[in-house]
């Protein structure tokens, strides 16, 4: 197949493949197993509905109206009417991304079999994908429970020609028109098909697979700016020696040691300049960075676990089984997503508050060894990164109030049978801002550690061959070095820019080899 084209089958999806089709644009294509898989629990579906007793999602109503048995002639009716009646989201439209992700995920979920949903539904979702097509999705309006209700039933009104959506050139028009302008037919919903497309977990999954991409970077670029950091305080890297990190055998742990030990080789700076102002040990922020950074890695991994089990799902109700039947469940609650995305709420907090501590110490001549206060050129006259360790200061605050789990939270709805939600969604939201801060954070500790590393240097000391390579490459993407106070912003865009887009990691990795 083409590099470019996801093949959608009946056994899940991987992570590569979300963040493909979501953010690069990747073509999306159903296969043959996946095709015969929907039409075989169409037959299933439409065996049910051909007979007097009712069935939920078939020929009955939903939730707290599920009791009522729907006559045939009223089912389309039914299925247009909870897509129309559930698209009542409100707020800010949410990113491109995200939507892409939700509407990619829900059909991995459709194409499984296990729906009940006609092949040409699902070929209608992989077309208005590969259209460029995105509906226009609002950031409340899911409970986590039930699935994101709200913001599938916007994905889905779209299917149907209706509400409105982004067209590949960016500008909002209504469903109706993007739909003929690309020859797609909208579709007439069927039995149980416009329950199918609204029952998943697919929002918050989308945006938990994102955050743990985003993130491993993140985690890699922090090793590397603590070494930076360690390495200006003119700190010892005898703590990430592989013996003492193999007594306390945390994975992450393991790994964060030796990526800074890898950075700092070879440096002139670690170590051996310390008479001056003799110290036993080096500040926690500095010492435990491994500890810190790794404990942070060793939760990422639980879950992409989650994430991985989550893609291999699939989450509707009911759900037609390998035997015929079609059974009523409670797969699509949000618990086991909405936990880890607060867990990497709370560990991305914790790293974005020890990488401004570092940066504090850099720019406290108390506690810099040496460095001029705030790493200003003529202090009093200049002030240096004051102000830009305010802004991490603020970042770092924000991050603290993100890190309340939202899956601690639960509102009953739908007159008390959904009385018990996860909140996944709204812990999803919050990650995402909580990501955007956390690049910003560390890319400020980038941007002080290479300032004092050149001020090192040209003190005479020479820095690590790693470390050399990271100031190089970030003075040639626009954050210049020291010198007299300037319009700071554009410096610090600059490196947020360089930090989230991975070229930190990039720009080090040809001296110390892949880092984890």
């Amino acid at each position: 197949m083409d590099m470019h084209t996801v093949v959608v089958g009946t056994s899940g999806t991987t992570a590569e493949d979300v963040v493909a089709v979501a953010r690069h644009g990747a073509r999306v294509e159903l296969s043959a197993a996946a095709v015969e898989a929907l039409a075989a629990a169409r037959l299933v579906v439409d065996a049910l509905a051909a007979k007097p007793e009712p069935v939920y999602g078939v020929s009955t109503g939903f939730g707290a109206l599920a009791s009522r048995h729907i006559s045939p002639e009223l089912r389309a009716q039914l299925q247009r009417n909870i897509v129309r009646s559930h698209a009542a989201g409100m707020g800010p439209r949410v990113e491109r991304e995200v939507v892409r992700a939700l509407m990619f995920l829900r059909l991995k979920t459709v194409a499984s079999g296990h729906t009940g949903v006609r092949p040409e539904v699902a070929q209608t979702m992989a077309d208005l994908l590969n259209a460029g097509i995105t509906p226009v999705v609002h950031e409340y309006g899911s409970l986590g429970c039930s699935g994101d209700l709200a913001p599938l039933s916007h994905c889905a009104l779209t299917l149907m020609g209706e509400g409105d959506a982004e067209g590949p050139d960016g500008t909002v028009r209504p469903a109706g028109e993007l739909l003929a302008a690309h020859g797609i037919t909208p579709v007439e919903l069927r039995e149980k098909e416009g329950l199918a497309l609204l029952n998943g977990t697919d929002g918050m999954l989308g945006m938990l697979v994102m955050a743990l991409a985003d993130l491993k970077n993140l985690y890699t670029s922090a090793d590397i700016t603590a070494a930076l950091s360690l390495e200006a305080l003119l700190g010892t890297e005898k703590v990430l020696a592989p013996e003492l990190h193999a007594i306390r055998p945390h994975p992450g742990q393991g790994v964060s040691a030796d990526n800074m030990l890898r950075v700092l080789a070879g440096s002139g700076l670690t170590g051996h300049h310390q008479d001056d102002a003799p110290r036993v040990q080096d500040a926690y922020s500095v010492r435990c960075a491994p500890q810190v950074n790794g404990a942070g890695r060793d939760t990422l991994d639980y879950a992409a676990v989650v994430a991985g089990r989550e893609l291999a799902s699939s989450v509707d109700n009911p759900v037609v089984l390998p035997d015929g039947r079609v059974e009523s469940n409670g797969n699509f609650h949000g618990a086991p997503v909405a936990y880890v995305l607060d867990f990497l709420a709370i560990v991305a907090a914790d790293l974005g508050s020890i990488c401004e501590r570092r940066t504090d110490r850099l720019l406290d001549k108390n506690r810099s060894h040496g460095l001029p206060p705030f790493l200003a050129d003529d202090a009093g006259v200049d002030s240096g990164l004051m102000i830009a360790q305010y802004t991490q200061a603020a970042l770092v605050s924000e991050m603290k109030r993100l890190a309340v789990p939202a899956s601690a939270d639960s509102i009953p709805s739908s007159a008390m049978q959904e009385d018990h939600v996860s909140m996944g969604w709204s812990a999803a939201r919050k990650l995402r801002t909580a990501v955007d801060n956390l690049a910003r954070i560390v890319a400020v500790e980038l941007y002080a550690a290479t300032r004092a590393v050149e001020i090192r240097a040209a003190q005479g000391l020479t820095p690590a061959p790693a470390s050399q390579a990271a100031v190089d490459a970030l003075r040639a993407a626009g954050a210049e070095g020291p010198g007299p106070d300037r319009f700071l912003a554009p410096d610090l865009a600059a490196a947020d820019t360089f930090v989230r887009e991975g070229r930190l990691v990039a720009a080090v990795e040809p001296v110390t080899g892949p880092l984890a």
